[in-house]
């Protein structure tokens, strides 16, 4: 299978630099890459991070990630095919988290919140999973911003520059540093 074939991914490299950006990881982090799909997003936690959880319920979206990992030449990056709210019962530290990954996101949010995370972004291509996000976010005390993308890319047409925009994200920022 190749990642042009997995639903959901994989993220925009634009988008991932916001999104990373507004994680805020730093050198010593433990993270956790929920819905990780083609693992993109982890393998650039990893960059900075001390260990990435990827975790995903797809065991296409673990195979995925599994080759562009190995590819990438990350050794920091654990996959788990399986439930987050599992994992995050079972894992002590985690300092910043990525949900790609929409199943169980107000559990997984509420978990996150317990375990005060410090850094959360949530990446949603659907409205409704942003307002969930959003009203979540609020009611546990840990929002901060919502922000919207809309990358384009150039291309050829006749010898002139024209551009075709790429789906449309909201952006979900939210933690515990201020909790």
């Amino acid at each position: 299978m190749t990642t042009s074939e997995l639903r959901g991914g994989p993220t925009q490299p634009e988008v991932c630099a916001v999104a990373l950006e507004k994680l805020g990881i730093s050198p010593g982090d433990y993270a956790i890459d929920i819905g990780c799909g083609t693992g993109s997003v982890s393998i650039a936690i990893a960059k900075t991070a001390e260990h990435v959880f990827a975790i995903d319920l797809r065991p296409e979206a673990i195979n995925v990630a599994r080759e562009t990992i190995e590819s990438a030449g990350c050794r920091n990056i654990t996959l788990i095919e399986g439930d987050a709210i599992q994992f995050l019962s079972e894992k002590q530290k985690i300092d910043v988290a990525f949900i790609g990954g929409t199943k169980g996101l107000s559990e997984i949010l509420l978990a996150l919140a317990e375990k005060r995370v410090r850094s959360i972004v949530v990446n949603a291509v659907l409205l409704e999973t942003a307002a969930l996000a959003i009203a979540e976010m609020r009611s546990l005390g840990i929002f901060s911003e919502a922000i919207h993308i809309q990358v384009s890319r150039s291309y050829d047409l006749l010898g002139k520059t024209m551009f075709k925009p790429i789906n449309p994200i909201y952006i979900i920022v939210g933690g515990c540093s201020r909790c």
